[in-house]
């Protein structure tokens, strides 16, 4: 059964009982399609099972904090922390997204088209099988992955846009600065070159390795199917791994 939501004039407060109400008494095959979304909150926070939302508009913050299993989908741009303390699911953006998307994210997957704000995944975290990820088209802002302790965010590189003001410049950064400040766990793949005085003092470059290769190749085809198909050819051999020196990088800070 799908059900169809008209956003407009509706306050957040209102457009997500709809939701609620719907997903209660709809135990099989539950779609939402909202449309004329713009800035509501919450959409989708807490939500369990298999449900799909398709959102057509700009969703406000927070969607799909706290979310567990279901798929949520943004035809256009997202604003800050989607995926909050997110337990698993899918969060697909086409567009852009804001800052902190996958803050505190436990499980599940984020997929973002174009570019991401400042501090990105920061506070990831994997238990047992769970291991969350965050894949970004384009290019993200500064603290990348800050305080990191599990997880995966993975950095395409594309949509990046050229200097207009002063011409001899290069074009826009991969990522910002202080990446990995603080991180203790998980892997950050970005594909191409990052300067060593953009890193926190806690992550180090090291080598891809076949269960890289793997990681990569999956990921990579789940967004070309979700956003372009013609970026199959993204090659693995242009991607840079970042890690932590250490799981405990300020363990001597404290009496033992």
């Amino acid at each position: 059964m799908k059900l169809l939501i008209d956003a407009c004039n509706l306050g957040y407060k209102e457009l997500n009982l709809k939701v609620r109400k719907f997903l209660k008494n709809n135990s099989n095959n539950k779609e939402i399609v909202i449309q004329n979304v713009l800035g509501q909150r919450y959409i989708g926070d807490g939500l369990k099972g298999s449900a799909r939302i398709n959102i057509y508009g700009t969703p406000g913050n927070d969607l799909g904090a706290f979310m567990d299993g279901p798929v949520i989908e943004v035809f256009g741009n997202s604003q800050d922390g989607i995926g909050n303390t997110m337990n698993s699911g899918k969060i697909i953006v086409h567009g852009d997204s804001g800052d902190i998307p996958g803050y505190s994210m436990r499980g599940g997957e984020i997929y973002v088209e174009k570019n991401i704000g400042f501090r990105g995944g920061i506070h990831m975290k994997s238990y047992q099988e769970k291991v969350p990820v965050v894949v970004i088209g384009g290019s993200a802002g500064d603290f990348l992955g800050e305080y990191m302790a599990g997880g995966i965010i993975i950095i395409l590189g594309l949509y990046r846009k050229e200097r207009e003001i002063f011409p001899f410049e290069t074009d826009q950064d991969i990522v910002g600065n202080y990446m990995g400040t603080g991180m203790h766990g998980g892997k950050i793949y970005i594909r191409g070159s990052v300067e060593d005085y953009k890193l926190g003092k806690e992550v180090k470059k090291v080598e891809l390795d076949s269960d890289d290769i793997n990681l990569l190749n999956k990921y990579i085809k789940n967004y070309c199917n979700f956003f372009n198909p013609g970026n199959m050819n993204i090659s693995i051999d242009s991607f840079l791994k970042l890690i932590p020196h250490s799981h405990r990088p300020y363990g001597k800070l404290y009496a033992y």
